[in-house]
């Protein structure tokens, strides 16, 4: 004959079905920890990757002749920079600051570019997670001194 087991024991009632519970509690939480490590990640990569193409504008505006020349080729630089990195942004800002090719030649300037790319973030479905983050990343590079400037 089969002996029932009881769900309880002499000091209170068993561990029957705890599993179950934990599993429930915990694999949720376990899945947000990984999205989130997922979207740290990610940003983290973005930023890296603005960072070098922010890099790469302000040299190419750096060796441009003339302000609207900088501004369209750091504009170039940026866009190239981000495409080689296969980084996808939703939209890409690229602003230069140009003052330095009116101070007179002689003088220490140097040109600086931002860069902001919109990362869309729809797909790391987290709570608490944006649909999309704007990276954003400044960087500088100095003008030749006795570089005539038009």
């Amino acid at each position: 004959m089969r002996r029932l087991r009881r769900w309880y024991t002499r000091d209170g009632p068993g561990e029957r079905g705890s599993a179950s519970v934990e599993a429930s509690i915990g694999v949720p939480a376990f899945m947000l920890f990984i999205g989130l490590i997922i979207f740290a990640g990610r940003v983290a990569v973005t930023h890296q990757t603005v960072q070098t193409a922010a890099d790469a504008a302000a040299r190419s505006a750096s060796l441009a002749r003339t302000a609207a020349e900088a501004g369209a080729s750091a504009q170039q630089a940026a866009e190239v920079s981000l495409a080689n990195q296969a980084l996808k942004c939703a939209a890409v800002d690229v602003s230069v600051d140009t003052s330095a090719f009116a101070t007179a030649i002689g003088t220490a300037s140097e040109v600086a570019v931002t860069v902001v790319c919109h990362v869309d973030l729809a797909d790391v479905s987290v709570p608490g997670v944006p649909g999309s983050h704007a990276v954003r990343a400044t960087m500088s590079s100095p003008l030749d001194v006795w570089r005539t400037r038009q």
